[in-house]
């Protein structure tokens, strides 16, 4: 099979790597060793991947091998080394959800998503880092530590799937699993320069949510570019009863969206959705950004939008949400919950029926108005995030141009507002802003317009390449170094970092 150069192997997308496999122009074995390569090389630098299990992937990588070379029919994703968010339990495979009470946790089977990737063919190199229990959006946790922005390893990657978002932008893989509540998808996949998909609820099912009929919850795809991001999505969506919201659909449809005119779109544009804190900063990023691609659509119109109280909306649902999961480990031991999850826990018990009961109302509320506000309309675009990357020392940001933010999460508004309409999103790179750290724009489609939401953003992505303001930016490895030490609270490795221990129960897992 062909041989190429390790550099360029890892930076080539992972839909034709798949194509190079299954025309046996490349071994599988060979795509893992470069991968394993340049993640010993470069995952120093970042903390992008924690526990791993190479020994078991070259396993399968070499079994992929012999199934091409005998011509047996190959999976969507068959030989492609695949990187899944440490929320996501993965059999024999150390998974933390970076809280310490999992420090040893080595489930005996694979979740659903994981399990439909591996049956797809994917090969499972290693987890990506979080925040404790997914709470936040910076990807630290007392068990692995912090993520860096693989555009400068000090500032933070987003979250909580920032340790996915670093892995792919460095090219440590070619694909990454992600989830989003309140913008954990889409965030990161700005802060780092990648694709980040949130699905309409129940196109990929989410069976580890504890409120099955929740709209909240998604997990999702997360990719370099659009067409990686749809191939994953192709290889996951479809109904499982674990999800009562998951539904039959052709999950096939996802590999190839139907190509879009940009010029007969009509497109709409907010700086902060009415309600959202956004830095000057980034209103000055966006504004030059929509001045660049208004010429491309049909109309590009800044619209109104009314959303009620969203804020202490989510506020109910998201704590409804952590109420559910953690009531069991919080009557048992309150002091084994980090900070973020446990504020969230005790903000839901000091809500009663009324709360809830009028937070799905406000909700319901809040989508028709969306519908209101974006009718004639095929997209929605906005900012990803209000800010620049900030310094993951800080455990989150508590203060927008100069207005104070409620709680730890608060700064996440122009991602969450989104999720309670429950209308597919996707994070496309977009250029540099002022500081020189990428740009995301959150490109919102139609409800259940997942398809063409794809199709459109695949368009977007082929018109911005040709314009170095809008496309995709790209890490320089070569200036890359290690998180200044004279930082407050650096930690790149806990003295309790489980890299030192070994799984209870003896499967294979090991960790860079």
């Amino acid at each position: 099979m062909h041989r190429a150069p390790s550099t360029e192997l890892t930076a080539t997308s992972a839909v034709e790597l798949r194509r190079l496999i299954g025309a046996r122009q490349l071994s599988p074995v060979e795509l893992l060793d470069a991968c394993i390569a340049r993640i010993e090389r470069l995952n120093p630098f970042v903390n992008a991947i924690t526990a791993t299990c190479f020994e078991r992937a070259r396993d399968e990588a070499r079994a992929a091998e012999r199934a091409v070379m005998r011509g047996e029919p190959l999976g969507l994703l068959h030989g492609l080394p695949l990187g899944v968010k440490d929320l996501e339990p993965t059999q024999g495979l150390l998974s933390t959800m970076g809280t310490p009470s999992l420090r040893n946790h080595v489930p005996s089977a694979d979740i659903e998503l994981v399990g439909r990737l591996r049956r797809a063919g994917a090969i499972v190199v290693g987890k990506t880092n979080v925040p404790e229990m997914g709470a936040g959006a910076n990807s630290r946790n007392p068990v692995w530590g912090a993520t860096g922005n693989p555009f400068n390893p000090n500032l933070n990657a987003g979250g909580s799937s920032g340790g996915s978002a670093a892995a792919l932008a460095l090219d440590l893989l070619p694909l990454c699993t992600g989830s989003d509540t309140g913008g954990s998808l889409r965030i990161p996949a700005a802060k780092c320069g990648v694709v980040g998909l949130r699905p309409s609820p129940g196109v990929v099912p989410n069976v580890r949510k504890p409120l099955g009929f929740s709209p909240i919850s998604v997990v999702g795809p997360m990719g370099r570019d659009v067409g990686d991001t749809c191939l994953q999505l192709a290889a996951t969506a479809g109904p499982h009863a674990g999800d009562p919201l998951s539904h039959p659909l052709d999950a096939l449809a996802f590999l190839r969206p139907a190509e879009v005119d940009l010029s007969r779109l009509r497109v709409a544009w907010t700086e902060d959705f009415g309600l959202c804190d956004v830095d000057p900063l980034v209103r000055r990023a966006f504004r030059d950004r929509i001045a660049a691609m208004a010429p491309l659509f049909a109309a590009c119109d800044e619209v109104r939008f009314d959303l009620g109280d969203a804020h202490r909306c989510f506020d109910v649902l998201r704590a409804e949400a952590f109420v559910a999961g953690l009531r069991a480990t919080y009557e048992k031991n309150p002091a084994s919950l980090g900070p973020n999850p446990r504020a969230n826990y005790e903000m839901g018990t000091r809500m009663g029926l009324a709360d809830t009961a009028w937070a799905q109302t406000e909700q319901t509320r809040l989508i028709a108005r969306f519908q209101r506000a974006i009718e004639g309309y095929d997209l929605v675009l906005s900012p990803t995030t209000p800010v620049s990357p900030f310094p993951w020392t800080q455990p989150h940001l508590a203060e927008i141009d100069g207005r104070s933010q409620d709680n730890y999460y608060r700064w996440l508004a122009l991602t969450y507002v989104v999720t309670l309409t429950t209308h597919p999103a996707l994070a496309l790179p977009c250029g540099s802003d002022d500081n020189g750290m990428p740009f995301g724009l959150q490109v919102v489609g139609r409800f259940r317009g997942d398809l063409a939401l794809l199709g459109a953003a695949a368009a977007m992505e082929r018109a911005f390449a040709g314009d170095p303001r809008l496309r995709r930016p790209r890490p320089d490895v070569a200036r890359l170094r290690a998180p200044d030490p004279r930082l407050d609270s650096i930690v790149t490795a806990p003295p309790d970092d489980p890299r030192a221990h070994t799984p209870t129960d003896g499967a294979a897992a090991s960790a860079v």
